[in-house]
């Protein structure tokens, strides 16, 4: 049993899995952060990976979970089970390749792009053989909302890219804003598709985070929605690293 542990800036979120099979999951806000070594213990886990965008563990904490379960924390240190090609390892979000994980055991064989679309939206691409290639950085929707009205005199604060309407372009400034900030995203998706294809062949595309339903609706049929796909990905490092210390 492994419990798949991943702390993000203001969501945590865990799951259980018995092999490569998801048995249960939870979020909480972070200010109402479980304890994890009493959450490992009553869902009877052998094995724990931690990640974590946010503030480390105490070393008191992590030295009793250490005590208790076969524990791993990820780090750029961490033996992956796919190739990683990033040239800084260390600037590397532990969610980001956690996510690439996840979509190369999802859909082995295939050429992926991953979107995490949260507070930034990333764009990253695995190959069943050359491994985690790289990817790109960009403002999720709801900050470029936000940049447009902080960094501008009289543009107003939205925070929310629905217009009400199917148009890809706005005839009011809010729709122009929100067109711009969401059809935006779905355009540079579309954009990093077209040369990635071009450069690897038919993609998988695979989105999570909290406007991934947002891109597939625009999407339709091309895109796979996967809300745990992160969560996936650290339960397959960790099973990695516990068949490489057996």
């Amino acid at each position: 049993m492994n419990l798949a542990i991943d702390i993000g800036n203001s969501r945590i979120k865990a799951a259980l899995f018995k092999g490569s099979s998801l048995l249960w999951s939870e979020a909480w806000a972070s200010a109402d952060a479980p304890d994890f070594f009493n959450l490992a213990t009553n869902h009877r886990a052998e094995n724990i990976i931690l990640s974590s965008v946010a503030k480390a563990l105490p070393p008191e904490e992590r030295a009793r979970l250490r005590r208790r379960f076969r524990f791993i924390e990820l780090s750029p240190e961490t033996n992956l089970p796919i190739a990683n090609q990033y040239e800084t390892p260390t600037t590397l979000g532990k969610d980001r390749i956690a996510a690439v994980v996840g979509a190369a055991a999802l859909f082995p064989g295939q050429p992926c792009i991953v979107a995490d679309a949260g507070t930034c939206m990333t764009l990253d691409l695995v190959h069943p053989d050359k491994g985690y290639l790289g990817g790109n950085i960009a403002p999720g929707i709801r900050m470029r909302l936000q940049a447009m009205h902080h960094f501008t005199a009289r543009l107003p604060q939205l925070n929310d890219a629905e217009t009400g309407h199917d148009s890809w372009y706005g005839q009011s400034t809010a729709d122009a804003m929100k067109n711009g900030a969401g059809w935006g995203a779905v355009f540079e998706l579309q954009g990093f598709r077209q040369k990635a294809e071009a450069w690897l062949g038919p993609c998988q595309v695979i989105a999570t985070g909290g406007d991934a339903s947002f891109l597939a609706e625009k999407l339709k049929s091309q895109i796979f929605v996967n809300p745990n796909l992160v969560l996936l990905g650290l339960n397959k490092i960790l099973s990695y690293n516990v068949e490489l210390s057996e």
